[in-house]
């Protein structure tokens, strides 16, 4: 059976996964309607553009289960994590990767925030969160790679493209440019700069 599987990028790095039915959410932000539809939400870090309450409020539900890192109190956690967890959540298997930067004070180890790698209906979904390339996530083999190219906080587009061309995933979504830092052009100078059997999708809303 062929997955349905819908993707959108509203500002940052707010995600929204659709896949079969199931909703996913990562880090959302800036999400000004009522939506109510969140199965699950995972938060990256609590830098607040990828933890927002207003924008959680909205699509959160009764049966929403939300994960993040532990040093985020202003919300309940169903599932508190660190990098290297590994877990599965019904039909939903977790693996939390180290996100930090190496030369930068924004996102440091220490802090043991996350990206996630969620594999869902066979089907792998990569969301760095904020870092710099890192040795640790070299050894990535996902279906869908979601990748900050903004530069200052995180990685600038020119890196995330080698890390790109190097784990090769089907698909790259650049995120995290165009809002805060970053212009919105980067997304086609990312998409430019990437071998030519990686499928890139920007623009996404």
């Amino acid at each position: 059976m062929k997955n349905n599987i819908d993707i959108s990028v509203n500002t940052q790095s707010s995600i929204k996964i659709s896949i079969n039915g199931i909703v996913i959410y990562f880090d959302p932000y800036k999400i000004d309607d009522v939506r109510k539809d969140a199965d699950y939400i995972f938060i990256t870090h609590p830098h607040y553009d990828h933890f927002d309450i207003n924008s959680i409020n909205n699509v959160i539900k009764d049966s929403s289960i939300i994960i993040g890192p532990s040093c985020i109190n202003d919300i309940d956690i169903d599932y508190k994590v660190k990098p290297l967890d590994k877990f599965s959540i019904s039909n939903i298997s977790v693996s939390c990767r180290y996100a930090y930067n190496i030369n930068k004070e924004y996102h440091k180890k220490e802090y043991n925030w996350v990206g996630y790698i969620i594999e869902v209906f066979g089907v792998s979904f990569y969301i760095v969160g904020d870092s710099d390339v890192l040795e640790e996530n070299c050894d990535i083999d996902v279906d869908y790679c979601f990748i900050p190219i903004g530069g200052v906080y995180t990685m600038d587009y020119i890196e995330a493209s080698n890390y790109i061309n190097n784990i090769r995933p089907n698909y790259v979504i650049p995120t995290h440019y165009g809002s805060i830092v970053g212009d919105k052009n980067l997304g086609i100078l990312f998409k430019d700069r990437l071998d030519d059997n990686i499928d890139c999708l920007i623009n996404i809303y």
